[in-house]
């Protein structure tokens, strides 16, 4: 449970969030996402309160304003890399082909272009994810919600997908938030906060 959490973020800056298992770290990110409703508070996002959105225009303002990365990519099994990277230029409705060549140049700035035509079952872990980045930034989503983007990932493969993460986050001045249990990936951030006990505070590097 939350309890009474106060968090403003910058634009452009690229925030982590710490704290032990079962602190409410996920159940934020999925708050601030639109992903679950808050029992009291108001939540806003990119000049939008999500309390006072309708379900279709919540599902609309997700898909435009929001990339989500999680653990376990929830990738499409029956898509290429390239097609997941797609998806969300395809929901909102854009031209193909662009969305293609978006896709492409993304894959690309992770090192996937040799990979774009497999399917996430030919694909490694630290592969996968970097297809599930690139997802997330296909429509240049003002905000980026990170949970736990490496916890699934040996280290060396963690390290590298964390690596493009703030590269891309860099490049293109995203507003970025990241659920992580690993101190040094955190300690990368900007700025560091813990969650403990449903309460957030500020955490000295």
């Amino acid at each position: 449970m939350l309890r009474g959490v106060d968090l403003d973020l910058e634009p452009g800056e690229l925030t982590a969030i710490v704290g032990p298992s079962g602190s409410g770290k996920s159940t934020l990110l999925h708050l601030l996402g639109g992903l679950d409703v808050a029992d009291a508070g108001e939540i806003e996002v990119a000049g939008r309160r999500l309390d006072r959105l309708t379900a279709a225009e919540l599902a609309v303002f997700r898909n435009r304003t929001i990339g989500f990365v999680f653990q376990f990519q929830e990738l499409l099994p029956d898509f290429t890399a390239v097609e997941n990277v797609m998806m969300p230029g395809r929901i909102a409705g854009h031209d193909l082909a662009g969305l293609e060549r978006r896709a492409t140049a993304l894959l690309a700035e992770v090192e996937m272009e040799q990979r774009q035509h497999g399917f996430p079952s030919q694909l490694s872990g630290g592969e996968r994810q970097r297809v599930a980045l690139c997802r997330a930034l296909l429509l240049e989503p003002p905000l980026l919600l990170a949970d736990e983007p490496t916890g699934n990932l040996d280290p060396e493969s963690g390290e590298r997908v964390f690596d493009l993460l703030i590269r891309l986050q860099k490049r293109r001045g995203t507003t970025a938030l990241v659920v992580t249990h690993n101190p040094e990936l955190a300690g990368r951030c900007a700025r560091l906060l813990r969650l403990e006990g449903g309460v957030l505070r500020p955490e000295s590097h």
